[in-house]
């Protein structure tokens, strides 16, 4: 038998034995309980997504789905421990706008978020909305402009950190519309919230939880969600693209993977997560954070980690925008 010939043979068997175990591991996984790793805090978001996905997520996987928080520097330790996990689907991570901001925010990223992660599922989408004390002289986005355009340096805006959706959705903002103003950080959205009340601060574009019972009591005016439609949170309140063209800064949440997870695998957790999501319940208990429910295929979930991945890299490099 010939070099070339026993070659081929050697190649066909190993494609035919990895065949068969990538359609083993569909049939068998998961054998052992799931984690999923949140790289924030419990009580937030991201948290509440993950816990809400677990419970009926382990129903439909027959095995325990577990969440594990491991909070610190935006989400980055969560993140890189996941991309050095085994690539068998055991061990998952809940991604989001904040990673697509990390990516180009932190110079020194030993991963990359949109290569060295699998997309899973896009899980939510959740804007925030653009805010401004009851007294403040502008009762719509186009009167804000005008007052911002007319007062140059007079308009503080408050967010709940350097990098965050908060912040960028107002650099944004500028960016779109050419007014200025000056960006005041803050370690929290309620802390922003509260100099925004005490008038040390004059425009939010805070998350919807937090705004929307200050909203209501007329403490704050809403101007604008900051996304391209309206959103069931505030049907009321006008989106921001139906002002500006283009306009989106919705934060999102979604399950990704080790980069290296078997493709079948990868197509049984999708399954799962939308199946999940379909759920009455589990979309009423995600709509009461005013989030709209996404799902999809994991390309869907892959185009909107590189889009937003890529605006973001626009705004932070042209605002010069360091991590503090």
């Amino acid at each position: 038998m010939s070099h070339r010939r026993r070659l081929l043979q050697a190649l066909g068997t190993a494609t035919l034995v990895s065949v068969t175990l990538r359609a083993g591991w569909a049939e068998t996984y998961p054998l052992r309980p799931v984690r999923i790793i949140v790289g924030f805090a419990p009580g937030g978001n991201f948290d509440t997504v993950a816990r809400v996905l677990a419970e009926r997520m382990s129903e439909r996987l027959a095995q325990p789905v577990l969440v594990e928080n491991r909070p610190g520097a935006a989400s980055n330790i969560a993140a890189e421990s996941v991309v050095r996990a085994p690539a068998d689907g055991y061990i998952l991570f809940v991604g989001g706008a904040a990673n697509a901001i990390n990516a180009t925010l932190y110079d020194k990223l030993s991963f990359n978020f949109a290569t060295d992660l699998a997309p899973v599922a896009a899980a939510i989408q959740f804007p925030n909305v653009m805010t401004v004390d009851a007294s403040f002289p502008a009762k719509s986005v186009p009167e804000f402009i005008d007052y911002a355009k007319s007062n140059p340096g007079k308009i503080n805006h408050g967010s709940s950190g350097t990098g965050t959706t908060q912040h960028l959705a107002g650099e944004l903002f500028k960016a779109t519309t050419g007014v200025s103003f000056v960006h005041i950080p803050y370690r929290g959205g309620s802390q922003a919230l509260a100099d925004m009340l005490a008038g040390q601060v004059q425009v939010l574009f805070e998350s919807l939880p937090v705004s929307i019972p200050h909203i209501k009591s007329g403490q704050l005016r809403a101007l604008a969600v900051t996304s391209a439609a309206r959103s069931d949170a505030l049907p009321d309140t006008p989106a921001m693209g139906e002002f500006l063209a283009g306009y989106e800064a919705s934060g999102w949440a979604g399950v990704c993977a080790p980069r290296r997870t078997p493709a079948s695998v990868v197509e049984k957790l999708n399954m799962a997560i939308n199946d999940t999501l379909a759920d009455p319940a589990v979309k009423a208990r995600l709509r009461g954070l005013g989030a709209t429910v996404l799902g999809g295929s994991p390309d869907d979930f892959g185009k909107l980690i590189v889009r937003d991945t890529e605006k973001w890299a626009r705004i932070i490099k042209a605002g010069n925008i360091k991590a503090d």
